[in-house]
């Protein structure tokens, strides 16, 4: 069972929230992150980032940058540019993207429930990337980015969400990506208790993204379990910011490969590989080539699970698995293991795409004029993948199993200071 909690949620002062709303910390490098901040002084990120409070000689990971994050956060406290809810409550948490809505609940997660394997995660984590968000957390004494968890819809907090969504909003903004924020709060004490009861029939609860986020606050909580001899279990630092969305309203996009050589094959000699693996169409280029940007991708995209769309060489191909190839286990039967394992690898050299610098990945996001952009500039080929469902997903952590790397791109991001979480009791 789930416990999944209210909190006393620290958020923006009413009218602050667009300006204060930011990206997850991870989408931008240190020289994208100063210029947002420079443009928006009252942007999250400068306390996600607080790097960009320094000369670029300061490194990223210095202490006094994790201090700095901690005393812009507690001012902006003092100033009243944030304020804390003075009643524990749920929150609703909507965004829209192009027409398409997803509402989660906003929450504190149970760190046991990560540890017991409630919350089931379904990718590996990098020890460095932990280390610097267990500092930032620690050394802010609050969670800042919220975990993304999915779990599979349950009717009582629907109805209970669509109900609350009938009332004006908290927050209702949109931001320059075009992608609407509206916020809830739920503080009926009736609400709030079948709500939790709700979630604590849940046996599973899926991170979706965010897994080196959630991996630190744990790692928090265990650190500050061992420091505190009067250490009870109740203490804030036992639960984690998280939002949590039902399955079905879930969108997973595309995650795409580019490669930046063919390991000494000439086209006829790589596509005589493709072959061997996939049923193959080259795409007539009259289907596109006087098509709208919309137009082209639709012909172009992959229509289901086993198809593949690959750019070499200024054409398209539509690649379909042969049945020899395709495979039932949770991982080896993901559309990306089967191309790591029988193309990449063997015939390209992709041995370890964590590490090989051959290969990138491109979010479904960039849309399909990236790969070609990619291919002309520094690349040779383009894998253009049809979207690992949120059933796939599901079904690899119910194994205990765990995905490649880049195989799950989720949008609408979550926004960055919305919700703040204090470890504070």
């Amino acid at each position: 069972m789930a416990g999944i909690h209210p909190f006393k949620a620290i958020r923006p002062k009413m009218g602050l929230e667009d300006r204060i709303a930011a990206l997850p910390y991870d989408v931008y490098n240190r020289a994208e992150a100063k210029e947002v901040v420079a443009g928006e002084p009252l942007s999250f990120l400068k306390i996600d980032r607080a790097e960009t409070q320094f000369d670029d000689s300061v490194d990223t990971y210095d202490a006094c940058v994790y201090q700095k994050a901690h005393d812009m956060l507690w001012e902006m406290i003092a100033n009243g540019e944030f304020v804390q809810d003075e009643n524990e409550c749920y929150y609703v948490y909507e965004l829209t993207m192009e027409g398409r809505s997803q509402s989660g609940i906003v929450a504190v997660s149970d760190v046991d429930d990560y540890l017991n394997n409630v919350i089931k995660k379904h990718e590996n984590t990098r020890a460095d990337k932990e280390v610097d968000r267990i500092n930032h957390v620690d050394i802010c004494n609050a969670q800042t980015g919220p975990i993304f968890l999915a779990y599979r819809s349950k009717e009582e907090i629907n109805t209970i969400v669509a109900n609350k969504m009938k009332e004006a909003p908290v927050f209702d903004f949109t931001k320059e990506d075009a992608v609407t924020h509206k916020v809830w709060l739920i503080d009926d004490e009736a609400d709030v208790t079948a709500i939790r009861n709700a979630f604590a029939a849940i046996q599973e609860i899926y991170i979706a993204d965010g897994h080196h986020r959630c991996a630190s606050a744990v790692k928090v909580s265990l650190k500050r379990r061992e420091e505190n001899p009067d250490y009870t279990g109740a203490e804030e630092f036992n639960r984690f910011l998280s939002v949590l969305f039902p399955d079905d309203q879930l969108m997973i996009m595309d995650y795409n490969r580019v490669v930046k050589d063919l390991n000494s094959y000439s086209c006829e000699q790589f596509l005589e590989k493709v072959g061997e693996v996939f049923e193959m169409e080259k795409v007539d280029v009259d289907l596109y080539s006087q098509k709208t940007r919309e137009e082209k991708d639709a012909v172009l995209k992959p229509a289901a699970k086993g198809q593949v769309s690959m750019y070499l060489n200024g054409d398209w191909y539509k690649l379909s698995f042969k049945d020899s190839y395709k495979n039932t286990d949770p991982v080896k039967g993901l559309d990306v293991s089967l191309l790591q394992d029988h193309l990449l690898h063997p015939v390209l050299g992709i041995e370890d795409p964590k590490t090989d610098k051959r290969i990138d990945f491109v979010g479904g996001i960039r849309g399909l004029a990236e790969l070609e952009k990619r291919v002309a500039e520094d690349c040779k080929v383009a894998f253009l993948m049809y979207p690992t469902s949120i059933g796939e997903l599901f079904a690899v952590s119910d194994a205990n199993l765990l995905m490649p790397p880049k195989s799950t791109w989720f949008e609408p991001k979550l926004r960055s200071g919305l919700f703040i979480h204090s470890l504070e009791d």
